[in-house]
């Protein structure tokens, strides 16, 4: 007897097709120009020259590096700040009774999820740019609006404005599912209503908030148009570069490469945080 029925393996394979044509045919493309020798004024790397690993140790420089640490670190913190602030939204949306209200919420929510990321972007830049609360937030941080300090700052708040109704939504869901009045029964024992939710609904909340920042947190280290303009040209992200190396310098070994750097960290990310996971929390609280 097949492992696969004869009758499984027709109805999948026409979206096996597309999915090969369209995911890896293509990254199968962007490995092999990623090991092929750069010719400066050519576009796309030299196909009669031998494979090299040029590409790669170039990535070793600390100019690469240095865009690596950014990245990881712009956007653990802003996943971090998305989490903090949509903690508290979801709560609301999940424990409101009046079953309008809370559809109305959630479609705001959804709005926001899905406005335009360049109204996003400059509507951040008019609001703490230069002509907004830069000068006067950039002051109290001790840095000028022009300096790199500033520059990372709003990566991270632009992240943040993507990542707050998606986590929210994602939260929402799990905490309908808590009882509250686990919440209540701690409160009855003589616990302070701030402890009764940091031991009962923060700890039963664990998976919405895992799967939340697993998703914000892939999502914002594969983030291009919110560096590059709230960057200013002094956060670069790997995909920013990714776009320079092909749209500029037609170095698409270079930009292969980095390519491919960037698919490794966020499949890291992914496979290693769910290993953390499996290692650090119960099985009955995942």
């Amino acid at each position: 007897m097949p492992l696969i029925p004869a009758r499984a393996v027709v109805l999948l394979a026409p979206g096996l097709i597309v999915l090969a044509i369209l995911l890896f045919l293509p990254l199968a493309n962007i490995a092999v120009e990623s090991i092929r020798p750069y010719v400066p004024g050519k576009i796309g790397g030299a196909r009669d020259a031998p494979f090299t690993l040029e590409n790669y140790a170039a990535l070793l420089h600390p100019v690469y590096l240095g865009y690596l640490g950014t990245m990881i670190w712009c956007a653990f913190a802003a996943t971090l700040l998305a989490l903090v602030t949509a903690y508290p939204i979801a709560y609301v949306i999940a424990r409101t009774r009046t079953h309008f209200i809370r559809i109305a919420l959630v479609g705001l929510l959804a709005g926001l999820l899905f406005l335009s990321a360049l109204v996003r972007v400059y509507s951040l830049e008019l609001s703490f740019g230069t002509v907004g609360l830069g000068r006067t937030i950039a002051r109290l941080m001790g840095v000028t609006p022009n300096s790199r300090s500033y520059a990372e700052f709003l990566v991270t708040i632009g992240l943040a404005h993507h990542a707050i109704p998606l986590s929210a939504l994602l939260m929402t869901a799990t905490i309908q599912n808590i009882n509250p009045r686990l919440a209540e029964a701690a409160q009855a024992l003589g616990a302070p209503l701030w402890r009764a939710h940091l031991s009962t609904t923060i700890p039963l909340s664990t998976p919405g908030l895992l799967s939340a920042f697993l998703v914000c947190y892939t999502i914002n280290l594969s983030a291009f148009v919110v560096p590059m303009v709230l960057g200013r040209g002094k956060v670069h992200f790997l995909s920013n570069l990714v776009y320079d190396r092909y749209g500029e310098l037609a170095n698409f070994p270079s930009g292969s490469a980095i390519a491919i750097e960037l698919l490794l960290v966020t499949l890291v990310v992914t496979y290693g945080f769910g290993w953390m996971v499996r290692r650090l929390v119960p099985g009955d609280a995942r």
